[in-house]
């Protein structure tokens, strides 16, 4: 069945990662009209996220926001298609690096590194990296359920000679990379809720206390590796500009969850400034109310 469902789907996936860029976004306006106008898909998920973390803006303000939103994550799930086929010095002009001399500093330091990435403006698009550094890039993402999308996925980020492994098995590949001598710059995406068999760690986001992924900082102050955030915006429709933000370049020498915390921070800059790019379909503070294991670290 995934197989089938695989090869309906792909061609169209197909053509549309070829369309002219004008086409390809008005493409993208006409499944926002049928993804918030007709289908109103998660918009309550993402009315009741946005009133929870903003509750001092007014219902019109709320409506502005998710309008907006809706619009870029229609852009930005077909520019993750757009992937599929699109030219090294297209992405290259439309995801711009504008300081890659600071990754490249935090190479210097003969240390792997962890850049700490959010579900904000574009990270598809941030594989683009690959191009401009000398540090192998590995990212560490969660499996799709059909296998056939999860190897497209895979097909997709090669393409710049990514390697990616799955978050479960994380630890394990990346202490034997450590062990084996191998540099790497390490991508995790970090600001989503976890199991609640996995709340370690609950801090306040958005001015919420949920608990948050520590995997990213843990592996750094365990393996000795310098850690950044990469910083991206939106500067108009189809264009972003990302820098990497060093957040430290000895995490074992950093306070415990100093590193989660600084990256939270930052995040929430992001989102304070401009909500629309954050992904708010995720349901991120629902555990809000769930009772805080006895063995969790509150902050």
């Amino acid at each position: 069945m995934q197989l089938i469902v695989y090869l309906l789907v792909y061609p169209f996936l197909w053509i549309i990662s070829k369309l002219p860029w004008r086409l390809f976004y008005a493409f993208s306006t006409a499944v926002y009209i049928f993804v918030y106008r007709i289908i109103g898909y998660r918009k309550k998920a993402v009315t009741e996220n946005l009133t929870l973390v903003f509750p001092e803006k007014s219902d019109q303000e709320i409506k502005r926001i998710r309008k907006a939103f809706y619009k870029h994550m229609c852009d930005m799930f077909l520019e993750m298609v757009k992937s599929i086929s699109i030219s090294d010095k297209d992405l290259l002009e439309r995801f711009k690096i504008i300081d890659i001399e600071t990754l490249k500093n935090l190479e210097s330091k003969n240390k792997s590194i962890v850049v700490l990435m959010a579900h904000y403006a574009s990270y598809e698009w941030a594989t683009v990296t690959q191009l401009l550094i000398d540090f192998p890039t590995v990212g560490v993402y969660k499996q799709i359920k059909n296998k056939y999308f999860d190897e497209l996925v895979h097909r997709i980020r090669q393409r710049y000679d990514a390697r990616l492994i799955r978050s479960y098995n994380a630890m394990k590949e990346i202490t034997k990379d450590k062990v084996n001598g191998k540099l790497c710059s390490y991508a995790f995406l970090s600001d989503q809720s976890p199991s609640l068999a996995k709340a370690t760690y609950w801090t306040d986001f958005m001015g919420i206390k949920v608990p948050t992924h520590v995997g990213g900082s843990v592996l750094a102050k365990r393996l000795d590796m310098s850690v950044a955030y990469l910083h991206v915006e939106k500067v108009k429709r189809g264009y972003y500009e990302a820098k990497f933000i060093p957040i430290t370049e000895n995490a074992k020498n950093c306070e415990d969850f100093y590193i989660v915390k600084t990256y939270l921070r930052m995040v929430e800059e992001q989102i304070k400034k401009a909500p629309e790019y954050y992904l708010w379909t995720h349901k991120r503070w629902k555990h809000r109310n769930a009772e805080i294991p006895k063995d969790a670290t509150v902050h």
